[in-house]
């Protein structure tokens, strides 16, 4: 099974998304849906998708729990739900009991978009990722490289939880890279229990200028630190389409997998996921 492990759907007709009020995201400023990524996941040989979290707005998980259930081929929901609240276990709960609850995989809120940049410590976050874990679900890191050091240390703190980083945090492709983020990519992948989502990468170059030799480096730095049992693919479709379509996309992140090995290919782009987010292995 080939799995699209991130994508998003939205409406800014319906709900608010205050990340879209740039200028250069208009082209994202209406609605995505199910019926838009099925024909693209059919022409692109992919089976399946997991539909990740947008807002910090419990109602969107809750939406997106009902699109799963009525849309097999999301099998997975990356939702969010307030960390930092002590009744987080009981919220849970009631996301687990609701139609598609059972596709509920993990939970994410947007860390570099707040002013600390050691959110990811704070007393009461750390109590709501324990909650998190004592529900089986995996944690997803949605980081730049100021964020990192918390990502690490949260990562060492809870060494048997299961962590995905997305869009390998956001490498600075358009800048050339950087030490910062290759040095600290490098020690969060040392921890052991993070994955690496090969995602977003397209829209971190210059969004009119880009190709596979541009992202292979970061592809590459990526595979050395993960190793070819924790990177994942993610098209972040439909943010991708600010760079690329989904068709190019998905093919020149396959052919920088494809250079470092037919089995880093074959692993990243459906079996760890099952592994990151305990898919169902039929």
């Amino acid at each position: 099974m080939v799995i699209d492990a991130h994508q998003h759907f939205w409406d800014p007709a319906r709900a608010d998304y205050p990340w879209m009020d740039a200028p250069e995201l208009a082209p994202l400023r209406r609605a995505f849906g199910p019926a838009d990524l099925a024909p693209l996941l059919k022409a692109n040989g992919v089976d399946a998708s997991i539909v990740v979290q947008c807002r910090s707005a419990l109602e969107e998980t809750e939406e997106f729990l009902r699109i799963a259930h009525e849309n097999p081929f999301v099998v997975g929901v990356v939702g969010w739900a307030d960390l930092t609240d002590a009744a987080l276990g009981d919220t849970l709960n009631r996301l687990r009991a609701k139609p598609g609850g059972d596709k509920l995989v993990g939970i994410r809120h947007q860390v570099h978009d707040e002013a600390d940049p050691d959110w990811l410590l704070r007393e009461d976050v750390q109590r709501g990722l324990t909650a998190l874990f004592a529900h089986d679900l995996a944690y997803d890191f949605l980081v730049r490289s100021r964020e990192l050091p918390a990502a690490i240390a949260t990562a060492r703190a809870f060494p048997q939880a299961r962590f995905v980083l997305d869009h390998a945090a956001k490498p600075p492709i358009a800048d050339g890279g950087s030490n910062e983020w290759s040095d600290r990519i490098a020690a969060l992948a040392a921890c052991g229990n993070v994955w690496c989502k090969i995602s977003g990468l397209a829209t971190e170059a210059v969004w009119s200028d880009w190709d596979t030799e541009r992202l292979f480096p970061f592809v590459a730095h990526a595979a050395r630190c993960f190793g070819e049992d924790r990177l994942i693919f993610g098209s972040d479709w439909p943010v991708c389409l600010l760079a690329g379509s989904y068709g190019e996309i998905k093919g020149a992140l396959e052919a920088c997998l494809v250079r470092l090995g037919a089995n880093v290919r074959e692993e990243a782009f459906g079996l760890n996921a099952k592994a990151a987010y305990r898919l169902p292995t039929a």
